[in-house]
């Protein structure tokens, strides 16, 4: 076994890649990654404590968002960049040491995260492999199965906080939890429901996390807007942009404007049309493609430039490779990136701008248009029209049916689920999960379509807040007495964090699919079991009987 990782809906067997990623990351790059969170621990360590006694290290709080995130599943394949980043960190971490003895502080016997030494790139390497820093060092299986459910619902809430921070949104509350629940990860004294606790109280700074996101987004934007968003093409030369990060999309827009050169959304950036700020480019131009996974045969029909502004990446083809960018925490070998922006500055996007100008337009692979648009705001404008489909029988149930699409030949289930559901039904999405059924013809509810489309999976936000305002229009006392099956498909970490969000918020009875995370040991699935009713997916047929009876 070379490495060990099991972060993701993939995962080998459902249990774990021991040699490659199935995701395309090599042992060497998983070994780094691991190294990465480790070294990441003992900086949340000393940071707890200089805030226990009232000292705060400015640098430190973005760098554990940008840490967490690198590590992300198909955020970053680039074994240098990792190597860079944790010289960073330990460079942080002695001058954080030197600052806290030097205002007095009995560091005391610290955690190996907090100490170890490397001096060289090859040192990096002989740590990455030792056996303390790798996820099977905790050896109890239940408290190993917390830890990872922690620390994957911190890389999903470090994202989504960073979208917000390029926003220019920030809360101390949610960086001083992630140090707290990040050194908790090491502390050998805290039991299992210690954990648990902790569990959960990560799926409360989840709900903060992307309820400031939204903030961020909104006051930036506007709120998203019922839009038809355009899935042909023009035939100018064009940018692909995919990932998350609208900060990013917005700067590509404005120096991309009156030059000839179009732009296309790919996967997550779909949601960025329903924004009303980004109307206003006659360049932006529609959607092109369809969930991440199809990227090898949609990136070589574009023929121009993509860029990666989050996670994502596969392993290229050579056909595109040497038309693919990155920036912000992702990367890959061979691709280029594009340096993060200054402070009150923007990214300089003139090299894939250029590059897109010597480039064909894309070639069509469909025509026709999506709709979407449906976050918090815009349903609460239809509330009436929806609460009186409701209590006339006209809508029977709600299905939110969130989260993320992926490879896995099971995920057909999805598509199939959606068809047979009945007329009288809706579906509540966010995410790239909606790819399995947002070009089907569903047709509407009395004017109300039946795929109600809030945005990226950070907006799984929204899906909330709409349940929550159900229940209190209908005088409900608990959210799960509404006419709403949770109907859930993950895939990596921002998915982990989701799911933590909603148990916090009380939702009970969801179905996680295509399969159970394989980081859940059985004690502890057994308690999400008992204790929220947490559940898989079997067959579409027997299903919906279940979901329907």
């Amino acid at each position: 076994m070379s490495m060990f990782c099991y972060q993701c809906q993939e995962t080998a067997q459902g249990k774990g890649c021991t040699m490659r990623g199935v995701c395309g990351k090599t042992d060497k790059v998983s070994n780094l990654q691991d190294l990465m969170i480790y070294t990441l621990k003992g900086i949340a360590l000393l940071e707890k404590k200089g805030l226990e006694a009232g000292i705060r290290f400015p640098k430190t709080n973005h760098f554990i968002l940008n840490g967490l995130f690198m590590t992300i599943t198909n955020a970053n394949f680039d074994d240098t960049a990792f190597i860079v980043k944790i010289k960073e960190a330990i460079s942080l971490r002695e001058e954080m040491k030197k600052e806290l003895v030097e205002k007095g502080i009995n560091l005391g016997q610290l955690h190996d995260a907090a100490t170890f030494t490397v001096d060289n790139e090859k040192d990096i390497l002989a740590k990455s492999n030792a056996v303390e820093v790798g996820i099977l060092a905790t050896q109890n299986e239940d408290i190993r199965s917390l830890r990872e459910l922690i620390t994957y619902g911190l890389k999903g809430m470090a994202a989504y906080a960073e979208h917000a921070l390029a926003l220019g949104k920030e809360a101390d509350d949610i960086y001083d939890f992630m140090v707290k629940a990040l050194a908790a990860t090491l502390d050998d004294s805290l039991s299992a429901d210690d954990l648990v606790a902790l569990t959960l109280e990560t799926g409360k700074f989840g709900v903060d996390t992307m309820a400031m996101l939204d903030a961020a987004n909104t006051g930036a934007y506007g709120n998203p807007e019922v839009t038809e968003v355009n899935i042909g093409v023009r035939n100018n030369p064009a940018i692909l942009i995919s990932g998350h990060d609208l900060k990013d999309l917005e700067e590509l827009l404005e120096q991309t404007k009156d030059t000839g050169v179009d732009v296309y959304t790919h996967g997550e950036m779909l949601p960025a049309h329903y924004y009303p700020f980004f109307k206003k480019y006659t360049n932006f131009i529609g959607n092109y493609g369809n969930a991440w996974w199809k990227q090898n045969e949609e990136f070589e029909s574009f023929q121009g430039p993509i860029l990666f502004t989050t996670n994502c990446i596969i392993p290229p083809k050579d056909s595109y490779k040497d038309r693919v960018y990155t920036t912000g925490v992702t990367g890959y070998p061979g691709f280029k990136h594009i340096k993060n922006r200054t402070d009150n500055g923007t990214k300089d996007f003139s090299e894939i701008i250029a590059h897109a100008k010597k480039l064909p337009a894309p070639k069509e692979i469909e025509t026709g248009k999506i709709v979407g648009g449906f976050a918090h705001a815009q349903v609460m404008a239809l509330a009436d029209k929806v609460v009186d489909a409701v209590k006339t029988g006209a809508i029977k149930k709600f299905f939110v049916m969130a989260g993320c699409d992926g490879r896995m030949k099971s995920r057909d289930y999805y598509a199939e689920f959606a068809e047979k559901l009945p007329k009288d039904t809706v579906i509540l999405t966010a995410g790239c999960a909606k790819y399995r059924y947002n070009k089907l013809n569903l047709g509407d509810i009395g004017g109300i379509p039946r795929v109600l489309d809030a945005g990226q999976c950070n907006d799984s936000y929204s899906l909330a807040v709409i349940a929550l305002k159900l229940k209190e229009v209908f005088e409900l006392n608990d959210v799960n007495d509404l006419p709403i099956a949770y109907n859930i498909a993950w895939y990596e970490q921002k998915a982990v964090i989701v799911l933590l969000a909603l148990l916090y918020l009380g939702v009970k009875n969801i179905h996680l699919g295509p399969t159970l995370p394989g980081f859940l040991s059985p004690n502890v699935a057994k308690v999400l079991v008992e204790n929220f009713g947490i559940a898989g997916i079997g067959s579409v047929d027997e299903d919906l009987k279940m979901f329907l009876g």
